[in-house]
């Protein structure tokens, strides 16, 4: 099961990460924040690194190797609405996606974006604004990569983490005694294990209301960054980060596909949402690659991927909130994933009649 976002059973699992870390890291002669074994800056960079190797290791080790390679551009492909068969196969999917969130006791928003029709086919509270919890990182990370390629922000530098950044929730951060690192690694930790602290950096690096300007010429006015991860005052005050799952759907989309960035930047994000653990991942074959970032908060949970299907990528949002159970919420955005994966990968092999060729 995944837990993110500063949930009491994944905080304990990231303690425990963090402990691992920080015991093999001594036993391998690393310094610490007493000065013991040395080092000059460059010494406790490379120290830091370690950590991080290993924390990422511990978090990610099922997905990192699937993430090593970087598929080519993909080139936009041309719009054809459904036909009649495809859309009678699209009308039963709809009918069983239906019946999964009959038996959820929450309330449950989905959209899928389909590239190769040219709009959502599939889609349920598409327009409803909801909680994003750490589906709003998509969001940072795109702005600081159209920061990045346009030279107004180096993301290189080594940098010190202040300890006033530091928040608790999620993430390893937290747990290291003097992280020195660059602002591309921080971003590494903010996506594959989802750290508040490395979020809550790249958000004063960036600026959050060039984030919301970003947002905003990408066409999604119902999403906005409202606050910085871990805000429990703001949060208590009903101040929350809110997207649509149409809107979620196609951030991700734009952030796989490089709208607005270099190819060197939009292969970077890809590979580290290629890193990135969620239902969404498990509820498709191991051989298909999935460009993922998942939230959790309590009472809600959310998942925005892309999943690269041969023939027929696609991207799709799963929104839930007010749950009665957040274990049945991670279970309904696998089953609904699991459910629109089968329909798509028949779309892609079967053309336009639906004949599969050898």
């Amino acid at each position: 099961m995944i837990r993110e976002a500063g949930s009491p059973d994944h905080l304990a699992e990231t303690e425990k990460m963090a402990h691992r870390t920080l015991r093999v890291t001594q036993c391998v002669g690393v310094s610490d924040r007493s000065g013991r074994g040395g080092g000059n800056l460059q010494d406790r960079y490379l120290s830091i690194m370690t950590r991080l190797l290993l924390a990422l290791a511990l978090a990610a080790a099922p997905t990192i190797v699937a993430a090593q390679t970087t598929s080519p551009r993909a080139a936009p492909p041309s719009s054809t609405p459904p036909n009649a068969l495809q859309q009678e196969l699209l009308g039963r999917l709809r009918t069983r996606l239906d019946s999964i969130v009959a038996h959820t006791d929450g309330v449950v928003g989905y959209a899928v974006y389909d590239p190769t029709s040219g709009g959502v086919p599939l889609a349920r509270l598409e327009r409803g604004i909801f909680p994003t919890a750490s589906t709003i990182k998509l969001a940072v990370l795109d702005e600081m990569f159209r920061q990045y390629d346009a030279g107004m922000l180096d993301i290189d530098a080594v940098r010190t983490v202040p300890k006033e950044a530091i928040v608790a929730g999620s993430g390893v951060l937290q747990h290291l005694t003097a992280p020195q690192m660059p602002l591309r690694d921080i971003a590494t930790l903010m996506m594959i294990v989802s750290d508040n602290t490395a979020t809550n950096i790249i958000i004063d690096a960036l600026g959050m209301e060039k984030i919301n300007a970003r947002i905003a010429a990408l066409e999604m006015p119902d999403t906005r960054l409202r606050r910085k991860m871990n805000d429990m005052v703001s949060a208590r005050r009903g101040v929350e980060n809110v997207a649509t799952p149409r809107d979620l759907a196609m951030l991700v989309y734009k952030l796989w596909n490089g709208e607005g960035l270099t190819g060197a930047s939009r292969d970077a994000a890809r590979r580290m949402l290629y890193a990135v653990p969620g239902r969404m991942r498990t509820a498709v074959p191991a051989d298909v690659r999935v460009a993922l970032k998942t939230g959790e908060n309590q009472g809600v949970r959310a998942e925005a991927a892309v999943v690269e299907v041969p023939g027929r990528p696609y991207a799709i949002a799963v929104m839930t909130t007010y749950l009665a159970s957040d274990a049945r919420g991670s279970d309904v955005i696998e089953a609904i994933a699991g459910e629109v994966y089968r329909t798509m990968a028949r779309l892609g092999s079967g053309g336009e009649y639906g004949r599969k060729l050898p």
